[in-house]
C-alpha cells in the first residue's frame, strides 16, 4: 500500500483561528458513472474535486482542507491543488474500503485542537458559502448539524415485493447533503458502535448510531452530488447559472 502520510506545504495566510477543519472525501468508485472518474470531470473547465476544493478555500469559516481519496488518484489531485494554489490543503489521506473507513482516515489526521469537523463529498461541487455557514451555525449548540432540503415528491416505503406499507408525512422528510459536521470525540465514540460500516451512507448516521441528535440545518437544491452520467448534464446546467 502506498504511504500517504504526509503532509502539503501550504500554509494560510489568513486568522482563522476560530474557523473549522473540513474533511472533503473523494474516494469512491465512480461505478455508476460508465467508466468517468467524476473527481476530475471537468465543469466548465473546472475538475469537480477542484471546484468542491474551492468553496472551502474561500470561506473564511473554514480553518484547513484534508482530502480523502484513492491510491490511484493522489498524484492527479496533488497536481489540482498545485495548478489552482489551493492554500488550505493540508493533507492528502488514502481512503479506506468504504466511505466509513475513509472518514475516519481523515479523522486520525485531526489534532487535539480539532475539536469540530466538517465531512463533505468530493462530488458536491455547488456546496457555498451560505451551506457552510448554516452548517457551522447549527454545530455550535448541537454534537451534529446536517444540511438538507425537504422532500418534494410523496414517498412510499415497501415490504420485500414492492407492495407499499405506508405513506410517510412528507413534511417530516428530508433530503440530506453534505457538508455535516460533528463534534470529534462524540463521533469517534459513536463510530465504535457501527456494526456494519458499508451500510454507513452518511456521517449523521453514525452519530444516530451513538444515541447523539442530529441538527438539520438548510442546504440548498443546487447541492447535488454528481453520481451517475445525468448528473453531469444538470451540473453544467447550474454551473452556467453561477
Amino acid at each position: 500500500m502506498l504511504d500517504t502520510k504526509f503532509k502539503l506545504e501550504y500554509q494560510s495566510k489568513e486568522n482563522l483561528s476560530d474557523a473549522l477543519p473540513v474533511i472533503i472525501v473523494a474516494a469512491g468508485s465512480s461505478s455508476r458513472m460508465k467508466g468517468v472518474n467524476k473527481q476530475l470531470l471537468e465543469i466548465g473547465g473546472m475538475p469537480v474535486i477542484a471546484k468542491t476544493i474551492a468553496a472551502f478555500e474561500q470561506s473564511p469559516l473554514i480553518s484547513k482542507i484534508l482530502l480523502v481519496t484513492r491510491e490511484d488518484l493522489i498524484l492527479d489531485i496533488q497536481e489540482i491543488i498545485t495548478r489552482y494554489n489551493f492554500l488550505k490543503v493540508t493533507d492528502i489521506v488514502e481512503g479506506g474500503s468504504c466511505r466509513f473507513s475513509s472518514v475516519l482516515n481523515g479523522i486520525d489526521r485531526l489534532i487535539s485542537d480539532d475539536k469540530k469537523v466538517l465531512i463533505h463529498d468530493g462530488a458536491r461541487p455547488f456546496v457555498d458559502t451560505e451551506i457552510i455557514g448554516n452548517v457551522v451555525a447549527g454545530l455550535q449548540n448541537s454534537p451534529c448539524a446536517v444540511c438538507a432540503v425537504s422532500v418534494k415528491d410523496t414517498i412510499k416505503t415497501v415490504d420485500e415485493n414492492n407492495f407499499v406499507l405506508n405513506t410517510p408525512e412528507r413534511s417530516t422528510l428530508f433530503a440530506v447533503q453534505t457538508p455535516q459536521g460533528v463534534d470529534v470525540e462524540l463521533y469517534k465514540e459513536a463510530a465504535k458502535t457501527v456494526e456494519n460500516p458499508d451500510l454507513i451512507t452518511d456521517d449523521a448516521s453514525v452519530m444516530e448510531l451513538g444515541g447523539y441528535k442530529v441538527k438539520i440545518v438548510s442546504g440548498s437544491y443546487k447541492n447535488i452530488k454528481i453520481t451517475t452520467p445525468d448528473d453531469i448534464k444538470l451540473a453544467e446546467i447550474l454551473n452556467l447559472e453561477e
